[in-house]
């Protein structure tokens, strides 16, 4: 998967630290209305107040990414702005744990301001990782951009020819194949994310690479589900073939 650099990152931090900056300034603005009141009412309910401000601004701070991250595919509006994302370094999405993990480092890697732990601790890896990376096992990467589709070979190419006539296109090869329900049955949602994780990643793999990866899967999913490869059906349409079916149950459940 292609890397997020530091250019795409700095961008994402300010867009991030403009949003919590103008939530902390209306959290600020509502103290320093309420702060002459509770003074009012006795010095203790002010300190206490003053207390709640830091607890807040904490919370506000750490759960702001925290939670974006968690239940937000692995973004930020800056993430989102900037295109980029979080993920696990197995390749499927961050979760709760993970995100909590590298944001509580977040401090470190600030210290002592403008992220300068962090961006020293990125040029030092080779797959850019702050130190709340490391600790979590994370990675940023580039959302890839989806390409506009390409017309047929028979379409038209010139501004003087007829409207383009475009191709039926072919059947998906594992249309043509179905495995039995009862090895589908033996699988799990942890299965099918795996495979819906190498669907997303394989276009970016060497071909050996791919087709390596692809075999172990089939093994793994073979002999855990007693199912078989059809006959004409290549690995990756036997992964194909699972993934439909195993989709379809889960849809039904």
């Amino acid at each position: 998967m292609p890397l997020a650099g530091i250019g795409s990152r700095f961008i994402a931090v300010l867009i991030d630290t403009l949003i919590w900056g103008a939530g902390l300034l209306i959290l600020w603005l509502v103290l320093w209305i309420l702060l002459p009141n509770v003074v009012a009412f006795s010095a203790q309910s002010a300190q206490w107040a003053v207390a709640l401000y830091v607890f807040l601004l904490f919370v506000f701070n750490w759960g702001y990414f925290t939670l974006f991250e968690a239940f937000g595919n692995g973004r930020t509006p800056g993430k989102r702005v900037a295109r980029i994302r979080v993920i696990q370094r197995s390749g499927r999405a961050i979760g709760l744990f993970e995100s909590m993990a590298r944001n509580f480092i977040r401090y470190v890697d600030q210290f002592p301001g403008c992220y300068i732990v962090g961006i020293i601790v990125m040029f030092l890896t080779d797959q850019h990782q702050r130190l709340g990376d490391l600790a979590a096992g994370t990675l940023v990467i580039r959302d890839r951009v989806q390409e506009a589709p390409v017309w047929s070979d028979a379409a038209a190419r010139t501004f003087t020819a007829h409207v383009p006539r475009f191709e039926t296109p072919a059947k998906e090869p594992h249309a043509a194949f179905s495995l039995p329900d009862n090895g589908i049955a033996k699988l799990s949602a942890k299965d099918l994310a795996v495979l819906e994780g190498f669907f997303a990643r394989r276009l970016d793999m060497p071909l050996s690479t791919r087709a390596a990866l692809a075999q172990r899967i089939a093994d793994a999913i073979q002999a855990k589900s007693g199912l078989e490869r059809p006959a004409g059906a290549s690995v990756e349409t036997f992964l194909e073939i699972t993934s439909r079916q195993l989709r379809d149950v889960a849809r039904m459940q």
